[in-house]
């Protein structure tokens, strides 16, 4: 399976997403990671990073059912690759990956 540069995986979350997160524009930010998730082929890793930010960010406005679906989908995805990336000191995507990156 090929990966995007691993020692940058946060440079998948569309920074119009981020702002979006840190405005509080919930539904924005949803939709912009679907997009983002969208464009990527389904099961790589790139895929299930952006699910399971879209899994923690449905869970954060209180669509806990969808969000948990979306987690188990990228979870079984990121259970077979994170290894690999983790030994380079990256913790598995969470909320703070919405956090706006400088520019």
């Amino acid at each position: 399976m090929a990966h995007p540069d691993l020692t940058d995986l946060r440079a998948l979350v569309p920074p119009a997403a981020a702002r979006a997160f840190a405005d509080g524009d919930d539904r924005l930010t949803a939709t912009l990671l679907q997009r983002a998730r969208d464009r990527q082929a389904p099961g790589t890793l790139a895929w299930a990073v952006l699910e399971r930010l879209l899994g923690l960010a449905f869970i954060h406005v209180q669509r806990e059912v969808e969000g948990t679906f979306a987690l188990e989908r990228a979870d079984a995805i990121l259970d077979d690759t994170w290894p690999q990336v983790s030994r380079g000191g990256l913790d598995r995507p969470d909320l703070d990956w919405l956090t706006p990156r400088p520019e």
